[in-house]
Order: structure tokens, then sequence, then C-alpha cells
């Protein structure tokens, strides 16, 4: 695992070389708050190579996801898609940090005390099952926390599929404020607001 720590971190280093070299200007990128933040990452990755001592770095990955939110608002100015599907976007990363989150749990709190929890594997499977409410059967959570579990993982995720598949399937909205009523979310088409009918003045493409 050092080792596999240890390319990671590589690749990490690769990036964040790549991202000060492109950078318009050296100086606000070096004293950007996302430069320290990777710069603990990186040292979480390699150092615990040279010792134990150093492994307690590895706790002070979470800080990454500290840049998540700049990434996504990169992603918007920079690609279509993200910036003409935000519904859909949003709803597909809650539904996957939902997944991951809640497998992690799972494993965590059953892999002890539940021989049917063997691996991470195993927990990912049911989380699956639970989420889309199909219920083999064959993997059940044990204790009131289990069940608990259980209850929490099929309500959350019935409401975040529902919500994917709305995003995904619903007529496309633009970002585009009625000057009279604040309504933000119109159709594409839309020649006058859906909520008060007042014309919007929305620029055509060209």
């Amino acid at each position: 695992m050092e080792v596999v720590d240890f390319v990671f971190g590589v690749g990490v280093v690769i990036e964040f070389v790549l991202r000060l070299w492109a950078a318009k200007s050296l100086k606000e990128e070096v004293l950007h708050p996302q430069t320290a933040i990777d710069l603990v990452v990186i040292a979480s990755l390699i150092a615990p190579l040279t010792g134990q001592n150093l492994a307690f770095l590895r706790a002070l990955r979470i800080t990454r996801v500290l840049t998540a939110y700049r990434f996504i608002r990169q992603l918007r100015a920079d690609v279509a898609f993200f910036r003409n599907n935000p519904a859909a976007v949003n709803a597909g990363i809650n539904l996957v940090v939902f997944l991951f989150l809640m497998t992690a749990l799972v494993y965590e709190t059953q892999h002890y005390v539940n021989p049917e929890i063997r691996n991470y594997g195993d927990a990912l499977y049911f989380t699956v099952t639970a989420l889309t409410t199909t219920g083999f059967g064959d993997i059940t959570l044990v204790g009131n926390f289990g069940r608990f579990l259980s209850v929490i993982i099929m309500i959350l995720g019935v409401t975040l599929f529902l919500q994917l598949a709305s995003a995904l399937f619903k007529a496309r909205r633009v970002h585009w404020r009625c000057p009279e009523c604040g309504l933000l979310e119109h159709e594409e088409d839309a020649l006058h607001c859906r909520h008060c009918g007042t014309a919007l003045h929305r620029p055509h493409k060209s």
C-alpha cells in the first residue's frame, strides 16, 4: 500500500508542477490555498514510505476535498456539458458520493460482526441492492444499528435516484432570471416566464 501511495503521490506531483507551469500568475498560484492543500496531500502520500512515524499524515488527505469546489467551477466554465446540465451533474455527483459513503459506513460497522460482509465488495453489493430497493436478501445487516442503516440507505437512495432520473429526463432548462418575479430556470425555447408571463429577452445563439 505504501508503494501504491507513492505512485499516486508522483501523479499528484506531476499534476501540481504542470498546474504551476500553466498558471497565468505563478505568484498567485503559489499563494492560493489549493497549493497548500496539494502540498499536504503530497506529503501524506510520499512521507509514510520513509517510516510509520509519519503515517498519521494520511488523515490529512481529506483536505483534498476542499479543492472540489474550484474544480467544479472550472468545469462549468470550460466544458459545455457541465454548464448546460447542472441539475443532472449535481444529482449524479450526489448519488456517487452517497453510494461510496454508505458503502464505507456499511463495511466499517459490519465486517467485524457480520459474516456476510467479508470485504468492501460485499458492502458495495448490499448498498447498491438497498439503494435500488431490489433487496435480494442474500446479505442483510445485523443489529439494531444495521437495520437502521438499511432504512436510511433505502429512503435516501430512492430520493437520490428520483432526483437523478428527473434531472436526466425532464426538459432541459437554462439559467436565465426573470426580471419581474426572479424565477431562475426556464425552458430553452421559452419566450415568456412560466410563472408570471413576463417576456424574456434572452440573447439568441448564433
